[in-house]
């Protein structure tokens, strides 16, 4: 019989804005990236907004900060503060 070994899956690492703070220990952030149209190879921005877990509540309406992904913690919630990468003024 041959084992089956768990496969080691890279956790997703994020970057983005945190557009509010208003919530205990979480805070929503918007994550900003690129792509190419598939006809006209134009280059376009695509926004989306996750629920990041912020334990100690450093984070700060404009502050840039990077997220990791992790288990589901609640219902929307499975992305957790990695670092602030640069706080706002």
């Amino acid at each position: 019989m041959e084992e089956k070994k768990a496969v080691q899956r890279r956790k997703k690492v994020l970057q983005g804005i945190v557009v509010s703070d208003k919530m205990d220990k979480t805070a929503v952030v918007k994550v900003e990236r690129t792509i190419q149209h598939p006809l006209y190879k134009r280059t376009l921005k695509r926004t989306k907004k996750y629920k990041v877990h912020d334990e100690n509540n450093v984070c700060g309406i404009g502050d840039r900060i990077r997220l990791i992904e992790c288990k589901p913690l609640s219902k929307d919630k499975c992305w957790r503060l990695l670092e602030v990468t640069t706080k706002a003024l």
